[in-house]
């Protein structure tokens, strides 16, 4: 089908300055074993191509199904019209156009055989099995999805850029009922999702997580209510995961600091005089855009529009030093950005997003920050989460939270939560985890745009001690 695509792409004719093809094959396979009952099983395949056009300052794109040459150029016709219809409005300088790359990237277990179809039922059977043990558990699930896709941009100046996926999304949950109260846990809140083969579902400790999870389940629906006061917290991966998407990644997003989102998804408390000014944490806080660690969700090697990815810091020493806008919106804004511009599928433009955002690692082990902390909980794993309009203040529920007291961790307790405000929140980082506490998770649907686009995005991160945080339980 690539090569298809190559030589279909070389019969095209347009006159504009640049013009290029987006084409986009996915192959998904889910299964869901729910009280140990198999759930149909999702085949799904979805191809397609994006056509756009950049001709005197306009910007026009049309996405078709029909990959025949014939298609293709009836979609990069009517591309050229809507470029030639917007020019006289446009926002962007006439020598905005995208780069012309060329490269290649494969996802890491690309090469290796997928788990069959059984294989895989094979595995959410044995969790779910385990997961039922106990009549105090009333519901509980075992899924794991696999999708792979190829991405190729090609361009009218001799850009080409094929870029080979393997993604693994693993789940489990368990919810247990007793004396009135409901509890859930799951597998980071389905957020283990990385790049990779069989290797991603030996890291996420799939096997045994489900008694391992309807055993934690049973305990909190045993537990007391979080305490309701200010108190230093611990969050954890799975739960800085979400602090950092809802508090840095959504408020960093440089269309949405232009007022693009505005009418769906809200605008940022960001504004442009800000960076290389702004402090947005305390000088513990380093959080980088790094699109180059193999394993991570949405690492890449080139974004939708051809821009070569690589590591930036986009906070440093608490400081904010750039947005997360791609190539369009940096000139659009005058102000420097990183190669993230990007789209869900052949039938959507690329648009700023976040790809994975990262907290680096700190020098505290997990041991010294609980023995630093006098009182104050421990929190795992996003259960709920509400946030303004402009991403600055915030609620979140998690899971898990477990008491520290003197500088130990003692009771279990259930329906934990907190708030902040974003502007002020990250200031009260006192202590950052080392490479130990370290983990790579993210979420594989995250949206943004009109229409609607959800795509995965990555957020590694140690764990993390704020201070003086507003934590409040069930019963508030």
């Amino acid at each position: 089908m690539l090569d298809t695509i190559r030589q279909h792409f070389g019969t095209l004719r347009c006159d504009a300055a640049y013009w290029s093809l987006r084409f986009v094959d996915e192959r998904s396979r889910y299964v869901c074993v729910r009280q140990d009952v198999a759930e149909a099983p999702n085949l799904d395949r979805d191809s397609g191509a994006m056509l756009t056009v950049f001709d005197g300052g306009g910007y026009g794109y049309a996405a078709t199904a029909d990959l025949s040459a014939a298609g293709l150029q009836a979609a990069l016709d009517r591309a050229h019209d809507w470029a030639r219809a917007t020019a006289r409005h446009s926002v962007l300088p006439a020598d905005a156009a995208p780069p012309h790359p060329r490269g290649r990237r494969v996802s890491p277990g690309a090469g290796e055989a997928l788990p069959t179809g059984r294989e895989l039922l094979d595995l959410a059977l044995a969790e779910s099995a385990a997961a039922g043990f106990d009549e105090r558990i009333v519901d509980w699930q075992a899924s794991i999805e696999v999708r792979e896709a190829d991405h190729l941009l090609l361009t009218n100046h001799g850009g080409d850029v094929h870029q080979q996926y393997r993604f693994m999304v693993p789940d489990v949950s368990a919810t247990a009922h007793a004396n009135g109260d409901t509890q859930t846990r799951s597998l980071s809140g389905r957020g283990f999702c990385r790049q990779g083969g069989r290797k991603v579902l030996a890291d996420a400790q799939f096997a045994g997580a489900g008694r391992r999870l309807a055993e934690e389940a049973l305990a909190l629906v045993g537990a007391p209510n979080c305490p309701t006061g200010r108190m230093d917290v611990l969050l954890m991966p799975d739960q800085m995961m979400l602090q950092i998407h809802e508090s840095i990644g959504h408020p960093l997003e440089l269309d949405r600091i232009l007022g693009d989102e505005r009418n769906y998804a809200g605008t940022s408390f960001v504004t442009l005089d800000m960076f290389g000014s702004y402090r947005y944490g305390s000088e513990l806080l380093n959080v980088s855009f790094d699109p180059t660690p193999a394993e991570e969700y949405a690492s890449y090697a080139f974004d939708d529009e051809g821009a070569a990815a690589r590591k930036t810091l986009l906070i440093e020493r608490g400081i904010l030093q750039r947005p997360l806008g791609g190539e369009l919106s940096q000139r659009r804004a005058g102000a420097p950005g990183v190669a993230n511009t990007r789209a869900c599928s052949w039938n959507r433009p690329p648009i700023d997003r976040m790809a994975n955002l990262n907290v680096e690692p700190g020098a505290s082990s997990l041991a010294d920050m609980i023995a630093g902390i006098e009182r104050g909980v421990m929190l795992k794993t996003n259960l709920s989460w509400s946030i303004d309009d402009s991403r600055n203040k915030f609620q979140f529920g998690c899971e898990w939270g477990q008491l520290i007291e003197n500088g130990k961790l003692t009771a279990v307790v259930k329906n934990p939560n907190y708030r902040g405000v974003s502007a002020t929140f990250w200031r009260s980082l006192k202590a950052v985890g080392d490479q130990d506490t370290f983990d790579m998770l993210g979420t594989p649907t995250c949206g943004k745009g009109e229409p609607n686009q959800a795509i995965g995005v990555g957020h590694a991160s140690p764990a993390c001690v704020f201070g003086g945080i507003d934590v409040f339980g069930g019963e508030e």
